[in-house]
């Protein structure tokens, strides 16, 4: 299939270009959230950078929409509506903001294209209304056991965490660099210090750097902290249990599903996470240990080879004639996947 998606979310679109199918990502002058195209990530040769105004619209077989503009976007562009005279299905990468658990998704009550779910949280707390719904949990590309817990420090990955304040836990860093000094990657981290007081002793700003790199140098904390209130589910969380790093997370949206007891700490009581962490960053084999068990639970629930089954699924769904006459979808999760 050739397919047409926005490079809008970059850990997540990672997983998804690793399918069989070839990937057609808009590119324009200067990039930006519409033009950003691969953007040097590595991704296989299938992932094409294509200018929407000399695409043929009738090379598309489907597209994967992200954000409720491209729908009228690729209609202009095309002269196909999603949905209707294209393929498509919807990707809702976010928790619902503001009335919740009120809250109505953009695409509630329409009959033409699925809104696909990253996690159940998200399916449980959006207002779909009649719209079609499924959930497809993340699939991550296995970056290998890279697990070294050498430097006796909690790290954590957050992009603009200033920005995004409380959203993102950033007003807890300061307890939990109580328990072991922290190492926070991501964009937007150099306004960490001056926010959050807290001394190089206690804080290393280790900047935005290449997935490949981010990995290793974050495998070499002992400890992962998510700290995150209200979040989807951190991709950043699922790598680090990749790597095989024990995690210590608020039981908050799909990380209680995620992460269980014995892949590290999850709880609503930051004291006692602030505790969990201390005793971890204490003990180097307790926390190998936990870090051993997070990498099977990631691989097992998270893993690419499932994403991918269940997507191919789902797209296999949108083009038959079987769902475009009766708007009938099978659930990924019921399907007999190869």
């Amino acid at each position: 299939m050739r397919i047409l998606l926005w490079h809008a979310h970059g850990a997540w679109t990672d997983g998804f270009v690793r399918g069989p199918h070839e990937y057609l990502l808009p590119v324009a002058p200067g990039g930006g959230p519409w033009g950003l195209g691969r953007a040097g990530r590595d991704w296989p040769h299938a992932v094409r950078e294509v200018a929407l105004e000399t695409l043929d619209p009738d090379s598309i077989d489907a597209v994967v929409l992200q954000r409720p503009e491209e729908i009228t976007e690729v209609a202009r562009a095309t002269g196909r509506r999603p949905g209707a005279d294209l393929p498509a299905v919807f990707v809702e990468h976010n928790t619902p903001k503001g009335d919740v658990p009120f809250s109505r998704h953009p695409l509630a009550d329409q009959q033409e294209i699925p809104v696909v779910h990253v996690t159940h949280f998200n399916q449980l707390f959006w207002d779909c209304g009649t719209a079609p719904t499924v959930v497809i949990e993340h699939g991550i590309h296995d970056p290998g056991y890279l697990y070294t817990g050498e430097l006796p420090e909690l790290g954590v990955v957050v992009n603009e965490p200033v920005r995004r304040g409380r959203v993102t836990g950033t007003d807890l860093l300061p307890r939990f660099a109580d328990a072991a000094p922290l190492r926070v990657f991501g964009m937007g981290g150099e306004e960490l210090p001056g926010y959050s007081g807290l001394p190089p002793s206690r804080l290393t700003v280790g900047g935005d750097l290449p997935t490949a790199r981010l990995h290793s140098e974050l495998a070499r904390c002992r400890v992962y902290i998510h700290p995150l209130r209200w979040t989807s589910l951190g991709l950043a969380l699922l790598e680090a249990m990749h790597l095989g790093m024990p995690v210590v997370a608020l039981a908050t949206t799909e990380a209680a599903r995620a992460v269980p007891p014995a892949a590290g700490a999850i709880s609503t009581d930051v004291d006692a996470l602030v505790r969990e962490a201390e005793r971890l960053v204490r003990d180097p084999e307790e926390a190998k240990e936990r870090g051993r068990i997070a990498r099977e639970v990631a691989l097992e629930r998270y893993g690419l080879g499932r994403f991918l089954d269940a997507w191919d699924a789902l797209l296999d769904d949108v083009r038959s004639r079987r769902f475009r006459t009766a708007q009938v979808l099978i659930p990924a999760r019921e399907r007999k996947l190869p």
